[in-house]
């Protein structure tokens, strides 16, 4: 016999509102999916307490309306980490830093019930067996028929969702040292983007970085700034500029914003691509927790970054600064930053020995790796292949030929 629920009379409000929250027309479609939202309510309400399973102990969880609904991008190869990272096991759900995946540590800093919903996730169907096995069961999952960068994966998120959802997107391959931090931009973020404003999380920069887009700032607004421009990736002696001149910030990728006002901003100056993704979701069918936008209306979309189809053409643009310990991860520079080192600055993971070496790099999956002598290296072997570049060449690694067919 099913098992029979019991809410307790005193929480029937809160249950109500969540309700509210999680079956609704979606955007401006009229599309009505009851069951999934039904079911995604019933979960929300027993992670907060609000009842429980007959002979199941019930915890308090506080519960706010101020919740902010996470919605994890999933797609893409990393192949700038390759042999690691490969086309088929990309380094979103691999155990790059510590025991937990980078896809697994971007849910977990997003599960405090307190301030966050149940998550989103946007994916491909050959990412989606990564996906199922790391995701919490309460997570909907958007399955994309084919990859069109982050504008349109944003807006399929966003026309699920209602208006006044806030929405905070986070890449699933980044990595953030500073939790807290991340909370308190995340809770920043979410407040100006209740007033309506498009939010960026700007990185406080802590060197003349070439590998990232920049934002500069301009005036002052309550809890962070107008974002007067946007900057492609500078040269060197650009970067110097900017961090001598202040006022910059890296561009993470981390954005927040209400799903009405995004889709707004979006028919406003992509309209072809707004159209098109309304369409998808229409069309489009649900299988469990699964929802799979219609292919042939989404295969039509032109495929563009958040940052050129929105951020850069709106005129509600602002960011929050955060220092949080943040990471893209994007190379096996960037790894190397982030991972632990020893008094000479080495790093070694798997089998290795290494002697009169500086900023040595070493990452084996078997075979034993000996280094003499060496400074600014980088080795890695992975399932038979062997990458050695330098710390300066790790940008060029998505160039070989195996980082590509692989």
């Amino acid at each position: 016999m099913p098992s029979r629920l019991a809410i307790k009379p005193s929480h029937l409000h809160f249950f109500r509102r969540i309700v509210e929250l999680y079956s609704f027309t979606i955007g401006w479609t009229g599309q009505y999916d009851a069951c999934q939202w039904t079911w995604r309510a019933l979960h929300a309400a027993r992670r907060r307490g609000l009842f429980k399973v007959r002979g199941e102990a019930r915890q308090e969880v506080p519960v706010t309306a101020e919740w902010i609904v996470p919605v994890i991008l999933s797609g893409g190869s990393g192949t700038r980490l390759w042999p690691r990272s490969r086309v088929e096991l990309p380094k979103p759900f691999l155990p790059l830093l510590g025991d937990d995946t980078l896809f697994e540590a971007t849910l977990a800093r997003c599960a405090d019930e307190r301030h966050f919903a149940a998550p989103m996730i946007v994916t491909g169907a050959r990412h989606l067996p990564h996906v199922e096995a790391q995701a919490p069961a309460e997570a909907e999952l958007i399955i994309e028929p084919e990859g069109k960068n982050t504008a349109p994966a944003i807006a399929l998120a966003a026309q699920r969702l209602p208006g006044d959802a806030v929405m905070l997107v986070c890449p699933s391959d980044h990595h953030i040292a500073d939790e807290g931090a991340f909370l308190d931009a995340a809770r920043a973020a979410a407040r100006l983007a209740r007033e309506g404003w498009l939010v960026a999380f700007g990185i406080e920069p802590d060197g003349p970085e070439t590998g990232f887009g920049y934002i500069r700032r301009g005036e002052a607004i309550p809890g962070g700034f107008r974002i007067a421009s946007f900057v492609e990736k500078p040269d060197l002696a650009t970067a110097e500029r900017f961090l001598d001149e202040g006022g910059y910030s890296w561009n993470s990728g981390l954005f927040a914003f209400r799903a009405d006002r995004y889709l707004q901003e979006l028919a406003r100056h992509r309209p072809a691509m707004a159209d098109k993704v309304r369409l998808a979701v229409i069309e489009g069918h649900g299988d469990g927790r699964k929802f799979f936008p219609e292919m042939h209306a989404f295969s039509q979309i032109e495929a563009e970054s958040v940052d050129y189809a929105v951020m850069e053409e709106t005129d509600r643009a602002a960011m929050v600064p955060a220092a949080m310990g943040w990471s893209d991860i994007g190379n096996w520079d960037a790894l190397f930053d982030a991972r632990a080192r020893d008094a000479s600055g080495n790093c070694a993971l798997g089998p290795a020995e290494l002697v009169d070496c500086r900023n040595v790099m070493v990452d084996s999956d078997g075979p034993r790796v000996s280094v003499i002598g060496l400074e600014n290296v980088v080795v890695v072997v992975h399932d038979g292949e062997v990458l050695v570049t330098t710390r300066e060449g790790a940008q060029q690694v998505g160039k070989l030929t195996g980082a590509t067919s692989q």
